[in-house]
């Protein structure tokens, strides 16, 4: 009988194939992303050193009380405006967009095109 991998390994071994070929460094930190059944992560990485210089998610009071729901499109693209905001405020300009493994599209896209629009380039 042929076993089949879970969708989090198979997630986890695309994230890591990614990981292979980019790495954040101070002048172009690493924004990377991860979401579970109800939240949203959201970090910028400097992994020469090992920081974290800049994070949000939607488990923070702050953000949670300006959305409805804490795992939709919506909370994606606020948690996005909101960290290219914090960058922006630590003039962290440019960054690399890692996705952890996620395929693109729905809340990993809005998440992306939300920090786009408020002045992250990636």
């Amino acid at each position: 009988m042929v076993s089949k991998e879970s969708r989090s390994e198979i997630r986890a071994k695309k994230h890591m194939k990614i990981r292979n070929r980019f790495s954040g460094t101070s002048e172009r930190p690493r924004l990377a992303v991860f979401r579970s059944n109800k939240h949203i992560y959201a970090q910028i990485i400097d992994d020469t050193v090992g920081n974290t210089l800049v994070s949000a998610s939607t488990v923070e009071k702050a953000i949670k009380s300006e959305l409805e729901n804490t795992d939709d499109v919506a909370a994606a693209a606020y948690l996005g405006k909101v960290i290219a905001e914090r960058a922006l405020g630590k003039n962290i300009n440019e960054v690399v967009f890692d996705r952890g493994g996620f395929v693109y599209q729905g809340k990993i896209k809005a998440l992306a095109e939300a920090a786009r629009e408020a002045g992250l380039q990636f």
